[in-house]
């Protein structure tokens, strides 16, 4: 495909000759979006009338996947945050005029995107959410406390869930709302990470937040539908995440185990080691093909909750024993920080977590059995 040959280039050439910096600084430069934007690739998922070019899921896999093979998790999470988790929820639910007012900037790359849903006490149960925003005249003012946002700390627009109704009970009573982060009582704590170094990540406050009554996205108290319907498309990109990974996982390895020299010649010529990559690529190959399945039945309108939460329940474990496997293989030199299969090892073992744990995945396929 034209598409993943573009990405793919754009990968070698501008990402992963900086990206060790962007880690060391813990940010992406902006003008790594704004060239993004330059490219369509930010608005892939956006009608053509807002500067969008109007593809469906089978674009976001392939995209995360070729992203993901820059092997570094937190430019891949930055930029599918911003293009499939956050800014889609203004093109599916979003008035024209909100389209007309936030959608250009976006897709250009001049705006970053976030969303906010997860908090302290809230993650995988999104209907515990305790966040308010509160009617008063013509605006809302919103109070509570976000966590582990993705962009939150350098973004610029916000998509923030917050309970309006507090009488309803659980899911019920939940909507979301289009915040500008130079908002009055917004601060924010940068957070210190295990992996996604480059992907700044951040606590948010909200103290008296005003925003104007016409920022609400969608309808009143269907926030959690939207949420749900959007985390399907997260779930697929993260299939697409995991199989990039994983293949340049083996890659690496591969030219890795072909170079070193133990036992008398190069550790490639090690049964067990064959054997344990050739098991690895496999099982790598048979999450990739449930991924792409699950993002063509999407493509169709066909019901696949089923089959993602299928995804997103096994191919972050795939992921997971392809990284360390892979970094088993490289022996020492794969514990030592600067060498990409460590840091591929960590940036890995969030995604059993982000998107809904692998134990909630598993029960809402057991549900559907």
């Amino acid at each position: 495909m034209m598409m993943r040959d573009q990405v793919r280039r754009f990968v070698d050439r501008e990402v992963v000759p900086f990206a060790e910096a962007w880690e060391e600084d813990g940010k992406i430069p902006r003008d790594i979006f704004r060239r993004m934007g330059e490219l369509g690739f930010l608005g892939m998922r956006h009608a053509t009338e807002f500067g969008g070019t109007d593809l469906g899921p089978i674009a976001s896999i392939v995209f995360a996947e070729e992203l993901a093979r820059s092997g570094f998790g937190g430019f891949t999470a930055s930029t599918l945050v911003h293009t499939d988790m956050s800014a889609i929820h203004i093109t599916k639910s979003g008035t024209t005029a909100q389209k007309q007012t936030f959608l250009p900037a976006i897709i250009r790359g001049e705006k970053i995107c976030a969303v906010a849903v997860t908090e302290p006490d809230a993650g995988s149960d999104v209907a515990r959410l305790r966040t308010r925003a509160t009617r008063d005249g013509d605006s809302w003012v919103i109070n509570g406390a976000k966590m582990f946002i993705t962009n939150g700390v350098y973004g610029d627009i916000i998509i923030l869930a917050a309970r309006t109704d507090p009488s309803a009970k659980g899911s019920g009573g939940i909507s979301l709302f289009i915040v500008e982060k130079d908002t009055p009582g917004i601060s924010t704590t940068k957070l210190s990470k295990h992996g996604w170094l480059c992907s700044d990540t951040a606590e948010i406050g909200l103290s008296n937040v005003r925003i104007p009554a016409e920022n609400i996205l969608g309808v009143e108290g269907r926030g959690f539908y939207a949420i749900m319907e959007t985390f399907q498309n997260e779930r697929i990109c993260i299939g697409g995440i995991c199989a990039g990974e994983s293949a340049k996982a083996i890659e690496l390895t591969l030219q890795y185990v072909r170079a070193r020299e133990a036992f008398g010649g190069p550790l490639w010529n090690q049964q067990a080691v064959r054997q344990k990559l050739a098991m690895l690529a496999a099982k790598s190959a048979a999450v990739r093909q449930l991924a792409y399945h699950a993002a063509e039945l999407s493509s169709l309108g066909t019901n696949c909750l089923r089959e993602v939460f299928m995804v997103k329940a096994l191919a972050p474990e795939v992921l997971h024993e392809v990284v360390h496997g892979c970094l088993q293989l490289h022996g020492g030199a794969g514990f030592m920080r600067g060498t990409a299969i460590e840091r591929m090892a960590r940036d890995a073992r969030v995604l059993t977590i982000g998107g809904g744990a692998t134990e909630v995945m598993l029960e809402e396929v057991a549900k559907r059995m």
